[in-house]
């Protein structure tokens, strides 16, 4: 096993590396220029230079490629993913300060989405063709069509009209006030998890009704075992591992909808760090949140195919 995990992490350096390598170009062509930006707005570390000078200070006046590798030598070596063109401070301090923020929302809706998902696909799948299993079919394809971002829109909206109601817009750090903090964090993670669920409970009704018709199972309920032992020990740990494999390819779309949501509800994570960062084209932290993300992804990805061991024993003796 610590073999397969270390060939495993090793073979995330060469796909760290192209993603690195197309971030950073593609970056750099989105329209617009960060120098533009600085001399129209009349920044304060643009005073007094011309755009030659600070194309300079700025250290863009060298080609792209020189610049990658500046960028690379600095990470490979010292760890350091840049400084903020606009505030000078360091990328990876900035990401420090907003990651936990993006990692508690992004946990609170994956423990949500599972802890509907699961029971309810199960459900669904023992109680096929039920009114219950029509209720959850019907739940999950209107999760499926209605977008998280909508919803956390009307969420924001509708309450202040009828009610005056609005969410805070100071965040409360969790070390700080814990009940405060998940007052805060609850509405927008209940909506990104619905959301999630939808197409986990999907699967999960499909792998559980496959399962379901396998002879083992048959067999298992001819020998007069309980029907609850049969779904715990037999059919759910089965029909699990398609889902999980679900689960870890849902790490982008959880990453992406805690962008949206992050807006809205104006929490200070990754997703606000983002967007400043494109509308202020700051190359730098553009790139080393996207580096950080997709470094996030695939060991997400990894800790999934590791967790099948857990779950099958087959996969175990293999």
């Amino acid at each position: 096993m610590q073999t397969y995990i270390l060939r495993r992490l090793l073979a995330l350096l060469p796909t760290l590396f192209i993603a690195s390598v197309i971030v950073f170009v593609i970056v750099r062509m989105v329209p617009g220029d960060v120098v533009d930006l600085m001399l129209s707005q009349n920044d304060a570390g643009s005073n007094n230079l011309t755009r030659e000078q600070l194309l300079e200070t700025l250290g863009l006046d060298k080609p792209m490629w020189k610049q990658y590798g500046i960028w690379i030598g600095d990470l490979t070596l010292r760890g350091d993913l840049g400084h903020s063109l606009w505030q000078g401070d360091s990328v990876l301090s900035m990401i420090a300060t907003r990651l936990p923020v993006t990692f508690e929302l992004g946990l609170l809706a994956m423990v949500i989405a599972l802890s509907v998902a699961i029971p309810v696909g199960v459900y669904s799948a023992v109680k096929q063709d039920a009114a219950g299993d029509y209720i959850a079919r019907s739940f999950s394809l209107l999760m499926l069509a209605v977008p998280s971002f909508w919803v956390g829109t009307m969420v924001t909206v509708f309450p202040s009209i009828w009610w005056g109601w609005s969410p805070e817009i100071h965040f409360m750090p969790f070390r700080e006030d814990p009940l405060q903090n998940l007052k805060q964090m609850l509405i927008p993670a209940v909506i990104l998890g619905l959301s999630l669920s939808a197409i986990t409970m999907r699967m999960t009704r499909t792998m559980m009704l496959e399962v379901l018709r396998q002879d083992y199972i048959r067999t298992a309920r001819a020998k007069g075992l309980k029907e609850t032992l049969i779904l715990t020990r037999h059919a759910v740990r089965n029909g699990l591992i398609p889902v999980i494999t679900l689960i870890g390819s849902q790490a982008p779309i959880l990453i992406g909808g805690a962008v949206i949501l992050e807006q809205i509800f104006v929490l200070p994570g990754m997703g606000m760090l983002l967007l400043d960062a494109v509308n202020q084209r700051d190359y730098p932290v553009v790139t080393g949140v996207f580096f950080v993300v997709g470094l996030t992804v695939m060991l997400i990805n990894l800790l999934v195919d590791l967790s099948y061991g857990l779950i099958d024993p087959k996969v175990r003796q293999r």
